[in-house]
């Protein structure tokens, strides 16, 4: 059985191509049953798959009796209506143990933009459950997975790798910070609310901001979470109208196209008299539209220009990162052991067929011989040496077959297997 994964991320494509390959949770279970389709039609029937998706990686793990990379790589450029040649450029592949590796190092938090952050390991539990939900995953990838989770916890309590991480969350509050003197003084409106919005209404609301708002696609989705702040709630379609009311807004949809245009932002600084707006896109594809970052009176944020913000802190904490590289070593050689022995699996099950066949047939004769009356003893001497019989049989046979050289050899196999001393 092999592994492997192929992805792009925020150190190898730029955010506009991540976009084109960005999947929705809900749209994951469809997706995998487009990817494993197109395996079928192929030489490789039996494939094992999960996909994570986030705004800062897409990655594709496989696992089959053969490594299928060019199939994997043609169907996700079509995906994503690129040029393989394109795809290649930007994207990494890994296979077995580097495949292994890299799903540890990611769980951990060592492969992401903010060094240590916790939120990717509920993400990966997120796409295995999906993965599983659409019947995609097998014993392979499930160890491969359950493993980096149990590597990921091991990382997190037995060293200080999360210590004094910046979230993205937290950057743009900082920014915020540079630009308005006081966040107590502005107006903040979140677009979107999940998990990310969440996080980051929890650290404005921290700021104590003179109101929060949440536009939502679903009114009462936004509701709920604008009461946890003490703000309101308002429906998408109302944004264009009210956006010049808000200083700073932080948007995280699932939306493929962008929902605030250049023109509403116009608009809106034109209504506030050039009345500078603090602006963060965390979402891929992107939830505003490029465009608006040449204007003047506009601070633009993606969560690609958050990454130097983020970044600080990161040499302070390579001691950390040393002794993670270290768990996920040992975890890795596990799994790379564990997958070695799936090799023998076919041949575990055909000896179990073999000796449960010859059991059925010792068992069918002794019955026999009760049913005539045989005395039991012997009945139980006759079966007992004719399953010893069946099982020494090929041994024997093999001990006088072939030269003198492979008579030797099968002797020390033989020897080893079945003169073991019982410890």
């Amino acid at each position: 059985m092999s592994v492997w994964a192929l992805g792009l991320n925020h150190t190898t494509a730029p955010l506009d191509l991540r976009g084109r390959f960005a999947f929705a949770l809900d749209q994951i279970a469809p997706t995998l049953q487009s990817l494993r389709s197109s395996f079928a039609s192929g030489r490789h029937p039996q494939v094992e798959a999960a996909i994570i998706s986030t705004c800062n990686r897409t990655e594709i793990y496989c696992a089959s009796e053969h490594i299928a990379l060019d199939h994997t790589f043609g169907w996700l450029a079509q995906s994503g209506g690129v040029a393989p040649a394109l795809l290649r450029s930007h994207a990494y592949t890994l296979h077995n143990d580097e495949a292994a590796r890299h799903a540890f190092r990611v769980a951990s938090g060592l492969d992401s933009m903010v060094l240590g952050e916790a939120q990717i390991l509920g993400q990966m539990k997120d796409a295995v459950r999906a993965a599983e939900t659409a019947g995609a995953l097998g014993s392979t990838l499930n160890q491969l997975f359950q493993r980096s989770f149990a590597v990921a916890k091991e990382v997190r309590t037995a060293t200080e790798i999360g210590a004094h991480s910046i979230s993205m969350a937290a950057a743009a509050v900082r920014l915020a910070g540079q630009l308005f003197e006081d966040l107590r003084t502005t107006r903040v409106l979140f677009v979107g609310a999940g998990e990310m919005i969440d996080l980051a209404a929890t650290h404005f609301a921290a700021k104590e901001p003179k109101s929060i708002a949440i536009a939502n696609r679903t009114l009462e989705r936004g509701e709920k979470l604008a009461s946890r702040f003490g703000g309101e709630a308002m429906r998408l379609a109302d944004l264009p109208s009210r956006l010049a009311e808000f200083d700073i807004i932080v948007s995280c949809t699932a939306s493929t196209l962008p929902i605030i245009g250049l023109g509403a932002v116009e608009r809106a600084l034109k209504a506030r008299k050039h009345r500078p707006m603090f602006m963060v896109d965390l979402a891929v594809p992107r939830d505003i539209e490029p465009e608006v970052k040449a204007l003047e009176d506009v601070y633009l944020y993606t969560v690609d220009d958050l990454a130097q913000v983020v970044q600080q802190g990161q040499a302070n904490r390579q001691a950390a990162v040393a002794q993670a590289e270290v768990i996920i070593d040992a975890g890795v050689q596990s799994f790379m052991h564990w997958l070695g022995q799936r090799g023998t699996v076919p041949l575990i099950q055909q000896l179990n067929a073999q000796a449960d066949e010859w059991r059925a047939t010792e068992m069918a004769r002794a019955r026999k011989l009760l049913a005539k009356g045989e005395p039991v003893e012997a009945v139980l001497e006759a079966m007992s040496r004719g399953l010893t019989q069946k099982m020494m049989h090929g041994a024997m046979a093999e001990l006088h077959a072939g030269d003198a050289a492979s008579r030797e050899q099968t002797a020390q196999t033989i020897s080893r297997l079945f003169l073991r001393k019982e410890r």
